[in-house]
This record gives C-alpha cells, structure tokens and sequence, in this order.
C-alpha cells in the first residue's frame, strides 16, 4: 500500500457548471503535519508544568517530611526532659520530707508530754 500524501505541487480540477471547460486550482498544502507539531508542543509545554508542578510537590512533601522529622524529635527531648525533671522532683520531694522527718523544728508539739 502506498502512503498518500497531499502537497502544494498537486492539481485539484473542479468543473465550471456555467462552462464546460476545466479550471485547474493548486490543491492546499496539507497544514496536518504543523497542527500535530502545534499539538505535540502543546502536549511537551503541557507536560512541562505538569512535570515542574510535581517536582515543587515532591519537594514541599520532602520539607513537610523534615520538619516532621524535627518536630518529632523535638518532642522526644521534652518528654525525655519532663521524666527526668519528674523523677528528679520525686527524689527532692523525699529528700524535704527526711529532712522535716529528723529536724526537731518540723515535728509536732505535743504540749501534755513536755509539761510531764
């Protein structure tokens, strides 16, 4: 099978019906082949902003990704920070009540057993 192909260099003929002669007219060049380039460079330029679109969200994703990541660990700090502190109150808390328990200025009065 042979390709048909339509160029400017092809004569269309087209029948005068008010005379019975032919006129010969040059047949149009084929704008085919520009409208799919049009057509694929709006498909590339298309592809193009798509393509820069994803990038810029992959990235912001990747960012998001890192300040999690940051957040994160920040919050492990502080809760690591808030057990030590805790644990470091429990050991004060006991230390003040040993100190109260042995120092004769915090012990209670008992007015009937001094007077005997």
């Amino acid at each position: 099978h042979r390709k048909r192909t339509f160029s400017a260099q092809k004569n269309t003929t087209i029948t005068n019906k008010n005379h019975s002669s032919r006129i010969l007219y040059p047949r149009p060049k084929s704008l085919l082949p520009e409208m799919m380039n049009a057509d694929m460079d709006a498909v590339d330029a298309k592809n193009q902003v798509e393509l820069e679109e994803k990038t810029r969200l992959i990235n912001q994703v990747l960012e998001l990704q890192h300040t999690l990541e940051d957040l994160s660990a920040r919050v492990d700090a502080v809760k690591e920070e808030n057990l030590k502190l805790k644990s470091e109150n429990q050991v004060l808390g006991q230390y003040i009540e040993n100190l109260m328990s042995v120092s004769s200025v915090f012990q209670t009065t008992d007015t009937k057993s001094k007077r005997k």
